[in-house]
């Protein structure tokens, strides 16, 4: 099942969702209309009918009016539900080894995959091993460990837990799971309610107590059928999904040994992956990594720990297991330690130094042997089936290729994509063209928008940087700033917006790739300020954008090839793997890359095997004379982006030159 298929299948679960809430809530009107029944029809009310009418409205009103307030304090994101769990946000500068380690790892995974780096959490006080991803989308996104998995938990197993979690957000899995935090709270909130009319019945007098008692045990009954058809819910929609982030995380690191090894320390280690906040638990118990609350198989949001152990390890059994929980007991397993046994990391400077963990000379000098440098290549080689089947993939291969990307990057950029007051300047230094005549009167905007101060920055960091970038290397870098870029304020992240579209159109000479790259950091600040937004799949059908898929197919084709009549053929290549029937000629519009600016939003709200076609006819655009360069191959990857696609770095390449 490729990326595509995947959106397609969230797509169906949220409309499964939908129809579950609505029998969830039909079930729980039923239960309160048979306790006023109970409670009047018993004695004779006259009013029977009445209070059944005005019960079942005031049943809507609650789960529907809890619902919506859930929803809306939801608004602000992935790092809302983080901070709402408890989790403390990991600063760029941490000296923690546990927590440097773990940055690199999502950096890697965030880059090979072709996503802005997450904000990252911590849950200090679980000591269990667990971790989620949240947010509405990957530009959003949140990813929180426990602190009992950064202790317990080696490179690999880490890898192989992020990996999974990287799986959620590329699939479609995280958003749906931040609705259903919403929508469940709508039918569990009766549970609420009833504890405090308990605790005010605990404190009434005479006959007024002993009824105020008995509508709180009937609300509590009531309540627990919600509880009941919420677990039901999150255990149907989520287990699934469970057992396929593994195999993608697997697919990811190319080992089965991280992730198998992390389910072993989770069914083995005394807290295995229970959080202490049982309350917050309960909410997020449907996106979690391993089962956070102590539940009958029945209710279960995951499958059983041993099952997803042998589906990794076929020869695993229980035996095997109590061996690991014995040993455990006596010794609980430290990744640090396990790291250094491993030669994964250099056990006497990692402690000390303020930079990533560093290598051991042995892992130093496999990586460098096993890594091929990027840098010198020339040229690529795509193929519809072979883009398609990499977009959203984690894929091995895109790891190494991500972790040597990020290598070549100097250790001051690094530092100056970390920073909040470099973050803005370093994206906006991408944007600059590299002639003196644009680029000032892109500079001009800057400091109109944001201050000279910035302008100043802007330049310096252009010409003492971001020239010398390759430009596979400048969408990594974009990525690094993005946590840095998320705390920005929401007013000064507006007038950023301004200021890319402002660089996008100072004059009709910027390049394909600028105004691409200008459109996806665009694209992907807007879900910073506003991720609610962006929580629907698209419906639209190729049929009903046919002019839009004109215009971006020819404003590709003109930019790849320089003879027009060759340029023609390949829009014709593009055109004619989407829509045999429906021809349009090859007309490049007037105003250039700008025409654009019409395209992206009709586009982005393709159904998504409707957007695996486009995509398919991109790559034969891009493709049609055989010769590919690594700036359109970025080109192509800035493209998906804006069109929530993601894209690895392209790895397949080939030699031109004999």
């Amino acid at each position: 099942m490729n990326f595509f298929e995947h959106q397609a299948k969230a797509r169906r679960v949220s409309l499964r969702l939908s129809i579950l809430f609505a029998l969830a809530v039909l079930g729980i009107v039923i239960a309160v209309n048979i306790a006023i029944v109970l409670l009047l029809g018993l004695n004779g009310s006259k009013n029977l009918t009445m209070m059944l009418v005005w019960g079942t409205l005031l049943t809507l009103s609650i789960i529907g009016g809890a619902s919506l307030y859930r929803i809306s304090s939801l608004r602000g994101g992935g790092a809302v539900v983080a901070e709402q769990m408890g989790g403390v946000e990991v600063p760029e500068n941490t000296r923690d080894f546990a927590l440097r380690r773990l940055r690199n790892v999502v950096e890697e995974i965030a880059i090979a995959s072709g996503v802005p780096v997450p904000r990252l959490y911590v849950l200090e006080n679980e000591p269990g091993i667990n971790a989620f991803a949240a947010g509405y989308s990957p530009a959003d996104a949140a990813v929180a460990v426990t602190r009992g998995a950064l202790d317990q938990l080696n490179r690999e197993e880490l890898q192989g837990v992020i990996a999974h979690e990287f799986s959620h957000i590329l699939n479609g899995d995280m958003r749906l799971n931040v609705r259903l935090i919403g929508v469940l709270f709508g039918i569990m909130v009766l549970s609420i309610v009833a504890r405090y009319l308990l605790q005010a019945g605990g404190r009434g007098r005479g006959k007024d107590r002993g009824l105020l008692l008995l509508v709180a045990l009937a609300v509590m009954v009531i309540g627990y059928v919600g509880v009941l058809f919420g677990r039901i819910i999150k255990a149907g929609i989520s287990r699934q999904r469970e057992l396929l982030a593994d195999a993608s995380a697997v697919q990811f690191t190319r080992q089965t040994s991280g992730l198998a090894g992390a389910l072993k320390k989770i069914a083995g280690v005394p807290t295995g992956a229970q959080l202490t906040n049982q309350a917050g638990a309960e909410e997020v118990s449907h996106m979690l990594f391993g089962q956070g609350l102590s539940l009958s198989s029945m209710f279960s949001t995951h499958p059983p720990i041993l099952k997803r152990i042998q589906e990794l390890e076929p020869g695993f059994n229980a035996r095997a297991l109590e061996t690991l929980r014995m040993r455990w007991a006596a010794a609980p397993p430290n990744g640090y330690q396990e790291d250094v046994a491993m030669g994964l990391v250099d056990g006497a400077s990692s402690l000390s130094a303020s930079g990533p963990p560093s290598l051991s000379a042995a892992a130093a000098r496999t990586h460098a042997s096993t890594v091929p440098p990027p840098l010198p290549v020339t040229n690529v080689t795509l193929t519809p089936d072979t883009v398609t089947g990499r977009i959203g993939a984690l894929d091995g291969d895109a790891y190494r290729h991500a972790h040597n990307l990020i290598g070549h990057l100097s250790p001051e950029l690094r530092e100056l994509a970390y920073r909040g007051d470099d973050a803005m300047p370093l994206l906006l230094a991408l944007l600059l063209d590299d002639r003196t005549a644009i680029s000032d009167g892109q500079l001009s905007e800057v400091a109109m928008c944001l201050g000279a101060q910035v302008a100043e920055r802007t330049r310096i960091l252009h010409e003492k940087d971001i020239v010398r970038l390759h430009p596979m290397q400048r969408l990594p870098l974009a990525a690094l700033t993005f946590p840095a870029l998320r705390r920005q304020p929401k007013p000064q992240l507006e007038v950023f917006l301004q200021t890319i579209d402002a660089l996008a159109h100072i004059d009709g000479e910027i390049s394909l790739f600028e105004y691409c790259l200008s459109q996806l950091l665009q694209t992907q600040v807007r879900e910073v300020l506003h991720p609610t937004r962006y929580t629907q799949f698209g419906r639209n059908k190729p049929g009903n954008v046919k002019r839009e898929f004109a215009t971006l197919l020819a404003v590709v084709a003109q930019a790849g090839h320089a003879d027009p009549a060759e340029a023609q053929r390949a829009y014709l290549a593009g055109w004619n793997h989407v829509l045999t029937r429906d021809h349009m000629p090859y007309q490049p519009p007037a105003d250039g890359v700008r025409a654009l600016d019409e395209v992206w939003e009709p586009l982005n709200a393709l159904n998504p095997l409707a957007k695996q076609v486009l995509l398919e006819a991109l790559v034969s655009v891009v493709s049609h004379d055989q010769r590919v360069s690594v700036e359109e191959a970025e080109l192509l990857r800035t493209i998906c982006g804006v069109l929530h696609c993601p894209l690895p770095a392209l790895l397949e390449q080939r030699d031109t030159s004999v």
